[in-house]
């Protein structure tokens, strides 16, 4: 790995009192070495000249579903239980080997090239391990798990329902292979769908699984009110209550959406230190609602930001979610709520302490990894630039477009808006083969 010299940016820090500098940053073996102005560090490096760029921390998105990136525009106007009944499902049951590791290329493809460095990801029932492969390959940072449905519903296509001992055995086989490859750039988080479609067993199992190798453990809870109905009607209680109730809420517990909850939702959340995600663009095509964001932050709960997965979104794009984060709460709220810097540190330093790397990741400091974006904003859509907030240039204005060069841990994946780590006119043509492949298979198309 070469070392780099950043020289002449614009250094959105995003550290303890968020200092926006201009200078150098020093990167050596992975790491930030020195940040300041005219550094000088020993030879041998290679240098990027930022002059008239800004340098921010590499997203991270909390909730996304890389083995759905090949169903983009195959799942359009349709809510939750629809959505996944009618097309998620029958097309995750017929993934293969192949596919998946497509699925995975594209979205990673898209990630990088918007600035995401860090995802938090749940594949489906098969094939995780080639998920896993395309993520060890192009060189993003991800916690990642095969999901796990063990529940028996006529609802669910055959392949995807799970014998409970074989799906906790499998996500046992997988994090003994994978949690911390290439010095922790890949961790496993275990990942039980939604309790709709997992048994007491399953999750009970999770938790102590969980606590016994210290990892996380991602799932959804109250997206949607249908959701909400079937949970009660099989518990006798409402999501967040049940999963405190089986001992499953505490600090190691990542839930995607939370838009549907109650007082007493709220105080376990902030009480067991969950951490939720934030998926706004996901929320409101699916029409699901839109979570109390504002709230959630005034009761002192970790909310981060992930765009969930392509077929509920479109796209995979931090910029937009950020934009839609903010957006969505003001016209309840008032203009003044959820401003440009409470989003951009729940796309950053916010990612970081959720999914408990924000000693090394989130920021830009010396110690951390450099996992970096650099943004070309020198354009009609982001200027004038005098006397604005770089970080409201970056919330309200910016586009992925703007992405020039991503950097996980001092590895250059992307320069100049080009793919270094993965051959893009092989992924594309490749996804469409594979897509054209399951549709057959499903019958969908």
């Amino acid at each position: 790995m070469e070392n780099l010299l950043i020289k002449n940016a614009e250094i959105v820090t995003m550290n303890g009192a968020e200092d926006i500098i201009y200078g150098d940053i020093w990167i050596e073996n992975g790491l930030i070495a020195g940040i300041g102005e005219r550094l000088n560090p020993p030879q041998p490096y290679r240098t990027i000249d930022a002059s008239g760029r800004t340098v921010i921390p590499g997203f991270v998105q909390t909730h996304i579903h890389l083995c759905q990136t090949l169903f983009r525009g195959k799942a359009d106007d349709l809510e939750l239980m629809d959505w996944l009944r009618n097309r998620i499902w029958p097309l995750e049951a017929a993934h293969d080997e192949e596919s998946i590791y497509y699925s995975a290329l594209l979205g990673i493809g898209e990630l990088i090239q918007s600035g995401t460095t860090t995802i938090v990801d749940m594949e489906t029932v098969h094939h995780t391990d080639s998920a896993l492969k395309a993520i060890a390959e192009s060189g993003i940072r991800a916690l990642s798990g095969k999901v796990m449905m063990d529940r028996k519903d006529d609802d669910i296509p055959l392949p995807l329902q799970e014998d409970t001992a074989a799906s906790i055995q499998e996500s046992v086989d997988l994090l003994e292979k994978w949690n911390g490859y290439d010095n922790g750039r890949i961790k496993y988080a275990f990942s039980p769908r939604f309790v709709v479609s997992c048994t007491e067993p399953l999750l009970t199992e999770v938790r102590d699984l969980s606590a016994k190798y210290n990892v996380m453990v991602h799932t959804h809870a109250s997206e949607n009110r249908g959701e909400i109905e079937i949970v009660q009607a099989n518990t006798g209680m409402r999501n967040i209550v049940y999963l405190d109730h089986i001992g499953l809420a505490n600090e190691r517990l990542i839930l995607a959406h939370c838009i549907w909850l109650d007082e007493e939702e709220k105080r376990i959340l902030h009480d067991r230190k969950v951490r939720v995600s934030h998926c706004p663009g996901s929320n409101l095509k699916l029409a699901s609602g839109i979570a109390e964001t504002p709230d959630l932050l005034a009761r002192d709960i970790s909310v981060s930001i992930g765009a969930d997965g392509a077929p509920c979104n479109n796209n995979l794009d931090m910029f937009n979610e950020m934009r839609l984060a903010a957006l969505i709460q003001k016209p309840q709220h008032g203009p003044t709520v959820m401003d440009a810097r409470t989003v951009f540190r729940m796309a950053t330093i916010g990612g970081a302490r959720a999914v408990g790397l924000d000693k090394e990741i989130g920021s830009i400091e010396v110690g951390k990894k450099a996992d970096l974006a650099i943004l070309n904003l020198f354009n009609f859509h982001t200027f004038p630039s005098y006397d604005v907030d770089p970080i409201s240039r970056i919330v309200y204005s910016a586009t992925r477009a703007d992405v020039e060069t991503t950097i996980i841990s001092g590895r250059i994946v992307m320069e100049n808006g080009v793919m270094k780590t993965l051959d893009k006119q092989t992924v594309l043509k490749e996804s469409n083969h594979s897509i054209k492949r399951l549709l057959k298979r499903g019958a969908l198309a």
